[in-house]
Order: structure tokens, then C-alpha cells, then sequence
């Protein structure tokens, strides 16, 4: 099939599927019963990790087993991860893929129509921003850029070449936390003044290690890319590049952005804040490792509205508390943890034993004002749906779903995670991490997405040229 009949085929919305493949699962509604030159193809960039199968849950597996797309082709700068990455897409029933080591050459390829980014963050943007040029619809792993500037110029990019791109925050999807988001908008524990998400995930040192030589099949300057570049060193490959400044948004922007992003949704932020705080540290192993991000963060968020949001990101032995989202309210409190749990207190006096007021406090005994909860909502409580049920069923991640659903649609606005939306989210990581940077409050202009007065601040909304070359984020998308 022709490309031009491809994407014809695609901007009508008309039925698309990955066509009928040996092992398919005959499970999926329709799985079977689209031709095969209907598909949208997929080339996956990234796939060691969250690009892979990934237990199942990866970029490979969801557009494998998504009826409407496949897999045809993928692109990794490390050689000898094909082989595994092919044979686990054979085995969900799709095609052997294409493979390529350079992604430019990729996006050269037209009859790649989606490209899906799970790459190193720091490479997020630059990929983004060439796939939009390039004509290409994205879906791209969170946080979606290294800078404030670069998320910036990827939310350009696709409104420029009027691209699909969704960003990979996939709690948006769950049907538990969007009933949860509907009922606080509503107003269920009244004006919501504060919003907590809370990261606790115990991580080991990661030592240190010597400088090496490059093992083959590794394209070190291609997995370098816009970061500066450095002799090979396994501390700064696959998974550990996470733990330094010159290639990470360290914990902090790497899981706290999922919380603060369902955070801001319950309480109707869609802006930047104005105030910015972060303090925290590198602690327990920094005589023995060569980390240099910090293990524990708490940063504050304030708005124009007056609501303060704060994030804890806690990477040390913790206590077996639970940790995800609490929001705060004039009436009450609410938290989604396994469930969504509402305690409305009706602003009376705490008692103990009886007791109120300062008597109360006497007693010695801990305080709680709201130790039943007044609403639980599970899963199994929320209104059937059939299409939600049969993707789960079928091990296909909703928010992968919604992406292809857009992009046969060409609806941004349907879009769960648009990529304006993961700008937002992931410039929030940036912000606190420029707080802990610089240890003192920042004030920031949303409107001009700058630092107000501030040199120090603002030298950390770019790198320096833009990268290095000729890996560096361009001056115009």
C-alpha cells in the first residue's frame, strides 16, 4: 500500500488493525478482521527498558497487541538488544521489525507514520521535535524534556506541523483516577487550599566504577546525544544514567511527576506556579557512590490562586507508610492510594477519650479527626465499560489506546496527556530541582516562562547552545 493511501486512510478515522499474525490474540474485538495495509506503523525508539516488552506493559508490547497499529520497525543505539526485542514481538503475534541505530534515518522512512520515545530523558525533546518535522504522530515517555525551554519547543513543534503527541503519563488513563479528579472538581471536601504527592521507593547505592572501554555493539555518541560527552562508564549507562545532573531529572522529575500531575488535575490547576521552594539532599551513600542527584527532595509549589502544592521524594529507608496522593480540602481530605478514600470531618473539634480542645491534647494520645472514611470508591464500584474492560482484558494500557484513537481521529483536544499538558507537569520537575540548585525561593512568570530577576534561575531553563552538536535542540522548531 502506498503511503499516501496510508495516511488518507488514517485522517478518515476509518478501521485500522495490526492485521492477522500467527499468535494474535483472537481475544481482542476485531483483532482479525482489518487488512493488513490498514495498519499504522510504529517505529519504537528505545528498547531496553519501558520501550521494550517490559513485562508486558512496554511500548512494543501495547502497539503489538493494539489492533489498529503495529510494530514495524525500531531503533536503539545498542546493537545487541535487538534480538530479544524482535523475538518478544513475534511471540505477541506481531512482524519482524525493521531496525535501525540512528533514529534520523528512521524518520526518514515514510511509511513509518507513529513514532514512540523511550528513550533517556535527555533525548526526549530533540526526537520529539525531529519526528514533528519530519511529519511523524508521537507518543513520548515522561518527564518529556530535559529543560523548561524544551518542553516548551516540543508543545511548537506539534502545533507547527499539526502533530498527534501525546506524553507518557499514564495515570490519566485510570478510570479509578479520573472518577476521583470529577468528584473533587466538584467539590466533594470543598475549596481545595493544598494537594501532597508523596515518593517513597527504597533505592540501592550504585557505587563506583572506573571509566571503560565502549562494549561492542554500543554507539556511545549516540546514547550520549545532547549531553555532554564522557568516557564510557556502566555507571552512566542504561538505567544509571537516572542519577546524574548532566543527563536526569533524578527521582524527583523521573516518578514525582506522575503525582503532581494527578494532583493538579484534582484541583483544576493548568498553569505554572509563581513560588518555588526545594530543599533536600544526598544522603547515606555519598561516601561510596558516584551519584550525584539527591535521594530525598521536598519541594512547595505556589499558585496565583493561593493553592500550594508539595512533593516528597524520599529514595531512603522509609517507614511502610503509603505514599501517592492527599488532597486537602475546607471540608475534609481525600486520597487515592489503592483506592479513593473521602474523610469529611465537618470542621468540629477533635476529641480523644472524650476530651476536646487543649484537654484533649493532654492525654498524650496521637490526634485524629478522621479515621473513617465517609466515601471509598474502588474499581468495581465505578459504571461498566465494555471497550475499558476488554483492553485490560487484553493487556493493551488505555492511555497507549487513547493515543492511536487521536491519532486516527486527528483530535488533539481527545487527547488524555496531551503534550501541553506534559510540559506543564514536567517544568514543575524542572522548578524544584532549580530551587534545589540554587537553595533559596524562585519566583517565576508563567506567561514568559522565565525567572523573574533572576540569572542563576534562568541559566537552567536551556543547556548551553542548546546541546551538544549536532545533537542540540534547534533555535526554531
Amino acid at each position: 500500500m502506498k503511503t499516501e493511501k496510508r495516511r488518507t486512510f488514517i485522517k478518515k478515522s476509518a478501521l485500522a488493525s495490526a492485521g492477522i499474525a500467527f499468535g494474535a490474540p483472537a481475544y481482542i474485538n476485531g483483532f482479525q478482521q482489518v487488512k493488513p495495509s490498514d495498519r499504522i506503523n510504529v517505529g519504537v525508539i528505545g528498547i531496553n527498558d519501558r520501550g521494550g516488552y517490559y513485562g508486558g506493559s512496554g511500548h512494543t508490547a501495547n502497539f503489538t497487541r493494539i489492533k489498529e497499529t503495529r510494530v514495524a520497525a525500531i531503533c536503539d543505539c545498542v546493537e545487541y538488544l535487538y534480538p530479544k526485542a524482535i523475538k518478544d514481538i513475534q511471540n505477541l503475534g506481531g512482524d519482524v521489525p525493521a531496525t535501525y541505530i540512528d533514529y534520523r534515518k528512521m524518520l526518514e522512512n515514510k511509511d513509518i507514520d507513529v513514532v514512540s520515545i523511550a528513550t533517556p530523558g535527555y533525548w526526549h525533546a530533540l526526537m520529539t521535535i525531529n519526528a514533528c518535522q519530519a511529519g511523524k504522530d508521537v507518543y513520548v515517555e515522561k518527564p518529556i524534556s530535559y529543560t523548561i525551554d524544551e518542553g516548551r519547543k516540543m508543545v511548537q513543534a506539534a502545533r507547527k506541523y499539526n502533530r498527534i503527541v501525546q506524553a507518557g503519563t499514564q495515570r490519566r488513563a485510570s478510570r479509578l483516577n479520573r472518577h476521583a479528579i470529577k468528584l473533587l472538581r466538584e467539590g466533594i471536601i470543598g475549596d481545595i487550599y493544598m494537594g501532597r504527592g508523596t515518593v517513597y521507593r527504597s533505592r540501592p547505592s550504585i557505587g563506583k566504577k572506573p571509566d571503560g572501554p565502549v562494549p561492542q555493539g554500543v554507539n556511545w555518541d549516540l546514547f550520549r546525544g545532547p549531553a555532554p560527552m564522557i568516557p564510557f562508564n556502566e555507571n552512566h549507562f542504561f538505567y544509571n544514567w537516572h542519577w546524574y545532573w548532566d543527563t536526569s531529572t533524578g527521582e524527583f522529575g523521573n516518578n514525582g511527576i506522575h503525582y503532581m500531575d494527578i494532583i493538579r488535575q484534582g484541583m483544576g490547576i493548568d498553569e505554572h506556579p509563581q513560588k518555588i521552594a526545594c530543599c533536600g539532599g544526598f544522603y547515606a551513600y555519598d561516601k561510596e557512590s558516584d551519584q550525584d542527584v539527591p535521594n530525598f527532595q521536598v519541594a512547595t509549589f505556589e499558585y496565583a490562586t493561593g493553592q500550594i502544592l508539595e512533593l516528597e521524594v524520599r529514595s531512603l529507608p522509609t517507614p511502610n507508610e503509603p505514599w501517592g496522593n492527599l488532597w486537602l480540602g475546607t471540608k475534609g481530605y481525600a486520597t487515592i492510594l489503592n483506592d479513593f478514600q473521602v474523610f469529611l470531618s465537618g470542621n468540629e473539634r477533635a476529641a480523644i477519650n472524650g476530651q476536646t480542645s487543649t484537654a484533649a491534647f493532654s492525654t498524650g494520645l496521637q490526634q485524629d479527626r478522621s479515621n473513617k472514611p465517609s466515601l471509598v470508591v474502588t474499581q468495581a464500584d465505578l459504571e461498566p465499560d465494555p471497550s475499558y474492560d476488554e483492553l485490560i482484558k487484553a493487556r493493551i494500557d488505555p492511555h497507549f489506546q487513547n493515543f492511536v484513537d487521536c491519532v486516527k481521529s486527528r483530535n488533539q483536544k481527545d487527547l488524555l496527556a496531551d503534550i501541553e499538558q506534559g510540559h506543564i507537569s514536567t517544568a514543575m520537575m524542572h522548578m524544584g530541582n532549580t530551587a534545589y540548585h540554587t537553595g533559596r525561593k524562585l519566583i517565576f512568570d508563567g506567561k514568559a516562562e522565565r525567572y523573574v530577576d533572576d540569572k542563576e534561575a534562568d541559566s537552567y531553563l536551556s543547556r548551553p547552545d542548546g546541546g551538544r552538536k549536532p545533537y542540540n535542540i534547534p533555535k526554531e522548531v
